[in-house]
């Protein structure tokens, strides 16, 4: 196995030293036979300002200002869907509509069972036969049944927050935008739910700050480490533009010297893989797209020769969802208990393992949940470790670092940690 650092590079501004700022050396670790690091000379900008006391018995972990979040309750308040039918000339009724327009949420026999249990209401009153013919211009709501979401972390540590924005460690398990069985338990909640003090003054002459911060990047579920958030409509725009266009320039023709150029943020990860990399530098530019896979409607990201450019040099340029594991994967590199992701960059799909069929449905009328892995599936160890970026309003650089988990330190890291905790 082998401990891997790679990073997601995208638009730092050049600076004097600009074109030497990633170095690269090889060392070994007890049991790992290999481990690759990629350092950067890069200096601490600004380390980290505090937007609020610090209560004192509730000291932060190592490297943090603070810490919050609320206990998820018990179950989730439901979510309502609304529609406003437009006819297409031929006469469609409810179970048509539904069953043909969110096929991907539910089976024909699971929408009947919705509709017949009164979870769907037209122009507010509870309709209960699937074969009403709707009206032109009528408004359909979907009442989605609260349930229990799967367990997920609900405290987040803040490493860095300023008047514009704030960086979380977000733990692995946690979702950060509301998807599929993860509605509430979600990074975006628990940011609605903090109350986000500031003074009075500031917010008269800052009409552009948002109530409550929001993510302007994504982390897998099962990946760890820095996320970035937006406190105004400002930085969420350039902090957005940031990574936008490292993507868009991902199947651009560019030598490194451009590259280093136009950076504006470089995000470097720590992930374990299997298998002993021999190399301190590999170049992937395996494209990723959309595959079929059951179970996941829209389709599963994985390594496609007909998907968009994507391209890894241990550091990552663009950001294709699950690009490092997919990358690492496609290599003969996959991360260590990844239950997604074999070699070659494919989902380890089973065939003789049965499928849910399309008869087949859960106590909500939806899908059984997928045999087969699915891309919210935790378990691999990768961890979002730092990033440098240039400040959305102040242009100044900024390193913000995510104490790494224990099984991604090297013996050194980790006997460092003990210290620190008085072990």
């Amino acid at each position: 196995m082998s401990t891997v650092a790679v990073g997601w590079q995208m638009d730092v501004p050049d600076r004097p030293d600009s074109h030497e700022i990633f170095k690269t050396q090889s060392t070994k670790m007890q049991l790992y036979p290999f481990l690759l690091l990629i350092h950067s000379l890069v200096p601490d900008a600004m380390t980290a300002a505090a937007a609020g006391v610090i209560p004192a018995e509730d000291a932060p972990p190592p490297g943090a200002l603070y810490s919050f979040g609320t206990p998820w309750p018990e179950f989730n308040e439901g979510i309502s869907y609304t529609d406003t039918f437009r006819c297409a000339g031929a006469t469609t009724t409810l179970i048509e509509f539904y069953s043909t327009s969110y096929k991907s949420s539910a089976p024909l026999p699971g929408w009947i069972k919705r509709i017949r249990d009164g979870q769907i209401t037209v122009d507010g009153e509870v309709a209960t036969d699937p074969d009403m013919i709707l009206r032109e211009g009528s408004k359909l709501v979907y009442h989605r049944l609260p349930w229990q979401e799967p367990f997920a972390p609900h405290l987040l540590d803040v490493l860095y927050e300023d008047d514009d924005m704030i960086a979380l460690n977000k733990p692995s398990g946690m979702q950060v935008l509301p998807k599929g069985l993860f509605q509430q338990r979600t990074v975006l909640a628990q940011l609605q739910l903090k109350d986000w003090k500031m003074p009075s003054s500031f917010c008269s002459k800052r009409k552009d700050v948002q109530s409550h911060p929001v993510p302007v990047h994504r982390l897998g579920r099962g990946t760890s480490g820095l996320l970035l958030c937006a406190k105004t409509k400002l930085a969420k725009a350039q902090l957005a533009a940031y990574f936008a266009e490292g993507t868009t320039n991902a199947g651009k023709s560019r030598d490194e010297t451009d590259i280093c150029k136009s950076r504006k943020i470089s995000k470097f990860y720590r992930a374990l893989v299997t298998g002993i990399l021999e190399n301190d530098e590999v170049m992937i530019t395996q494209p990723i797209g959309l595959v079929r896979y059951p179970g996941v409607a829209e389709g599963l990201y994985a390594a496609c020769s007909s998907g968009k450019p994507a391209m890894s040099k241990v550091e990552i340029h663009s950001g294709r969802p699950h690009q490092i594991r997919i990358h690492l994967a496609y290599i003969g590199h996959p991360l260590v208990d990844d239950p997604l992701y074999g070699i070659g960059g494919q989902p380890k799909f089973d065939e003789s393992e049965p499928t849910s069929t399309s008869d087949s449905f859960a106590y909500d009328g939806g899908y059984e949940r997928p045999l087969q892995p699915v891309p919210g599936d935790c378990g691999y160890h990768l961890h979002a470790h730092w990033l440098v970026l240039c400040h959305p309003t102040t242009n100044e650089m900024i390193k913000i670092t995510a104490p790494l988990p224990y099984i991604l330190q090297t013996r050194e890291e980790q006997q460092d940690t003990a210290k620190l905790l008085g072990g």
